[in-house]
Formats: C-alpha cells, sequence, structure tokens
C-alpha cells in the first residue's frame, strides 16, 4: 500500500497537467507572482501584528463581499473556527456547541477543540444529511447552547447543502431561541451559486461566517471570520492568546487577496463544469454523492477494487503526464471504490464527456 501510494505521488509530480484540484505551482513561482501582485495592487507596507498592510486591506474587502460590518484575518482556519466558537461560548458562559456529527472539528482536529477549549459537542445530524431547524429544536440541551454551527458544505458528505429553505428556516429557529449562529463556510465560495442569491444574503443568515483562502481561492494559507465589530475585537484577543498574531502575515493576506481577484470570479464556471461532468460520470455507470452535486466537489463510487483503480491512474499518469483524479480508497460496501473530485480552472480546458470516458475506462465502468 505505502508503494502504491508513493508511486501515485511521484506519478503525480510528473504530469504537466490536471483535471483536479489546482495545477502545482511551486515556491519560487508562487513568491513572484506574490511580488508582481504586491506592485498591482498598491500594497507597499508591512502588515504589523495584524494591523495594516495586505492584512488591512483584505479585511476590508472580505467584510464588503460578505456584508458584514468587519472580518478579522487567521493564518490557520482551525485557530479561526476555534477563536470564533470560543468568542460566542464565553459571551453564553456555555461550552456547549451543536453541529453536524461530520463536522471539520469532530473529524480533523485530533480531539483539539475539547482538549484545548473545553468546548462540549451535541450532535445535529447523523452522517450524509444536513441539520434542520427541527432538529435544532430538539436537542435536549437546546436552552443551554453556547453556540450552533453549520458546515456549508458538508465536506465529509460530498460537500453537500441544505435547501435555501431548509437554511432560512434552521437560522431562525436559532434566533428564535437565541442561540448565535455560526457557519463554517471554508468552501462558502463554492457554495454560492448553488443558492444563486448574493454572497451578503447568504451569509447574513448567521451572526458570523468563516471563509478560508488555500482551497478554491489557491491562496498560500489562511482563513477569516466576518461577524460585528465587536465580535471582531473579541476576536483579535483570542487570535492573539492563541499565538496567531504574528509579527507579519502580509504574504498569506497578499496570497488571498490574489485568490479573490483571480480565482473567485472563476468559480461558478469550475461549479458549471463539475455539474455536467457529474452528469456524464452517472450516464457511464458511475454514482455521486450528491447526485447531482451541489459544488465543485463531489464523491464518486465504482464496483471496482481501489488498489487496482488506483494503479491504472497511475499508469496513465504515466503515459499521459495528466492527473485525471485523486487517489481511490474503499466505501464501507465491500467491492467499493471512491473518491472526491474537486474541480477548479485546470478542468476548465478539458471536455467532461471525454474526462468521463477515462473514469469508465480507469474503473471498469460503461464506456460512451
Amino acid at each position: 500500500m505505502e508503494d502504491l501510494e508513493a508511486r501515485f505521488k511521484d506519478a503525480t509530480l510528473g504530469c504537466d497537467d490536471t483535471v483536479v484540484w489546482h495545477a502545482r505551482r511551486g515556491p519560487a513561482e508562487t513568491l513572484a507572482l506574490l511580488s508582481e501582485a504586491a506592485t498591482e495592487l498598491g500594497i507597499e507596507e508591512w502588515d504589523r501584528y495584524g494591523d495594516g498592510g495586505a492584512v488591512g486591506r483584505l479585511e476590508s474587502e472580505v467584510a464588503e463581499l460578505l456584508g458584514k460590518p468587519a472580518a478579522v484575518f487567521f493564518v490557520s482556519g482551525v485557530m479561526a473556527q476555534q477563536a470564533a466558537l470560543r468568542v460566542w461560548c464565553e459571551r453564553r458562559r456555555s461550552h456547549r456547541v451543536a453541529l453536524p456529527d461530520l463536522a471539520h472539528q469532530l473529524r480533523h482536529e485530533t480531539d483539539g477543540p475539547r482538549l484545548l477549549q473545553g468546548f462540549r459537542f451535541e450532535t445535529l445530524t447523523e452522517g450524509w444529511e444536513t441539520a434542520t431547524a427541527d432538529r435544532l429544536r430538539a436537542l435536549p440541551a437546546v436552552g443551554d447552547l453556547g453556540v450552533v454551527q453549520l458546515e456549508l458544505p458538508l465536506r465529509e458528505a460530498g460537500c453537500l447543502l441544505p435547501t435555501w429553505e431548509e437554511l432560512t428556516a434552521f437560522s431562525q429557529a436559532a434566533r428564535e431561541l437565541g442561540v448565535p449562529f455560526h457557519v463554517d463556510g471554508a468552501r462558502l465560495w463554492e457554495s454560492q451559486p448553488f443558492y444563486d442569491r448574493p454572497l451578503p444574503e447568504l451569509a447574513g443568515l448567521c451572526d458570523s461566517v468563516y471563509v478560508s483562502f488555500y482551497k478554491g481561492l489557491r491562496g498560500m494559507a489562511g482563513a477569516a471570520v466576518a461577524c460585528t465589530e465587536d465580535v471582531a475585537a473579541e476576536l483579535r484577543a483570542w487570535r492573539q492568546r492563541m499565538g496567531g498574531t504574528l509579527f507579519g502575515m502580509t504574504p498569506y493576506a497578499l496570497s488571498a487577496l490574489v485568490g479573490l481577484r483571480d480565482e473567485l470570479p472563476t468559480i461558478g464556471d469550475s461549479v458549471a463544469w463539475a455539474q455536467a461532468f457529474a452528469g456524464e460520470l452517472v450516464e457511464r455507470g458511475l454514482r455521486l454523492q450528491p447526485d447531482p452535486p451541489h459544488t465543485n466537489s463531489f464523491l464518486v463510487f465504482a464496483d471496482a477494487d481501489p488498489d487496482t483503480v488506483t494503479e491504472r491512474v497511475v499508469s496513465f499518469m504515466e503515459e499521459r503526464r495528466i492527473v485525471p483524479s485523486g487517489g481511490w480508497w474503499g466505501a464501507r460496501a465491500p467491492g467499493v471504490a471512491m473518491t472526491e473530485v474537486t474541480i477548479h480552472r485546470p478542468a476548465l480546458a478539458h471536455d467532461p464527456a471525454t474526462v468521463a470516458d477515462w473514469y469508465a475506462e480507469l474503473t471498469g465502468g460503461v464506456q460512451r
């Protein structure tokens, strides 16, 4: 298995084109791009401990984009989320946090939120489902919640989103209950086309919203929380307490500004391509979660052995120097392989039907 993973990585590094994720860009190319962008964007001064410079510009742009009074930049999304939840919990004098059982904090943070912040988690969902207003109201601890969080989209469920009606009902329920509503919007940029509503209208449903800069926007790292001015002041205090107010954060903020300028306008095209691609995959006998996709990312399933499919992907990359997919792994159902597909600008140069033929070939599906 380790040998196959190593071969997959080596084959990927040997490719000069990709269908999934972003095109590879090395440190020298990235830093050269940022140098040019600093001139183009008029960034002439360093930030100092997050004040001024590219950080100040970024926070202003994000607040305006999301229709919130303020935004606070963090170099780490994990830190941003913990700080946001901590602010609301301190205000409510309760460390109970309600969220989906597939939330990032419960799946990918090594129990850090509980150990470091003392959060006590209440789960709103079980598996591949979105939280509803009724589930929130039915929580035994609903009267003692510090904050409630939804992840838009729910990445572990194939980037699943609630309908607009479900989301607005959930927001209304939180307001009626007096519980602060925080949104994990790591992929909020990619979710907006599903709702086809302005970002401020979407962000207006919650009291605070976290957005990421290194996923769809291709930044080096970093995130922001958009909120009111008073919450922002508390976030800055928690950022400092958590060691996140670095002497200079300009490179990260500058790369986020580049992402807002260069990547954000193309996200709608990536979502449309992903949906067209998904339809072609279904025609060839593959299965999706969700079907159709809600964003530019979704899960693909095939009746095949995952190692066999990955071996074929490695051979494909070695022969054609194109990355058609990520690695494949075993689904919970026996004899089923799965992979996560995430579409960005490089895929737009390819025909969705042609790429779907590649997947059919790689998985032994129905070729058109």
